[in-house]
C-alpha cells in the first residue's frame, strides 16, 4: 500500500477526538534519503540519527504544534509519485486536549462558541 494510502487509514481508524499523533517513517533506498527528505519538509518531518527509522512524523488534528494532516498526507503523496517505497508506523495518539484561550473580557457569546468547539 502507498505510504499516503497508509496515513489516510490511520487517520481514518481514529477517533474523532484524537488531537495529535507521532509516526515513525523509514524508506526502503536509503541511498535516495536526500531526495525523501525534500519532499518530507512539508510535513516538517524531525530525523533521526543512529536509528532505525529515519523521521519522525508530528500531526496535529485541529490545533497545536504539528504538521497538519493535509501536510503530512501532501508529502507522503510525493514519496509515492517519486516510487519512493518505505513503511509507515504509529507510535502514539493522544486525545483529549484543548487549546487554551484566555477568555476574559470576551463577550458571553464567544465563550459559549468555544466551550462549544471544544466539546467536539
Amino acid at each position: 500500500m502507498a505510504l499516503a494510502d497508509t496515513f489516510q487509514a490511520i487517520v481514518d481508524s481514529l477517533p474523532d477526538d484524537w488531537t495529535d499523533l507521532e509516526l515513525d517513517l523509514r524508506i526502503a533506498d536509503e541511498t535516495r534519503y536526500v531526495d525523501a527528505a525534500v519532499f518530507l519538509v512539508v510535513a516538517n518531518a524531525q530525523p533521526y540519527s543512529k536509528h532505525d527509522w529515519h523521521w519522525r512524523l508530528l500531526v496535529a488534528h485541529r490545533f497545536g504544534h504539528a504538521a497538519s494532516v493535509d501536510a503530512v498526507h501532501m508529502a507522503l503523496g510525493l514519496l509515492d509519485d517519486a516510487k519512493l517505497d518505505g513503511e509507515l508506523a504509529l507510535r502514539e495518539v493522544r486525545s483529549g486536549r484543548v487549546p487554551v484561550e484566555s477568555v476574559w473580557g470576551r463577550p458571553q457569546s464567544l465563550r459559549d462558541e468555544m466551550r462549544q468547539i471544544n466539546a467536539q
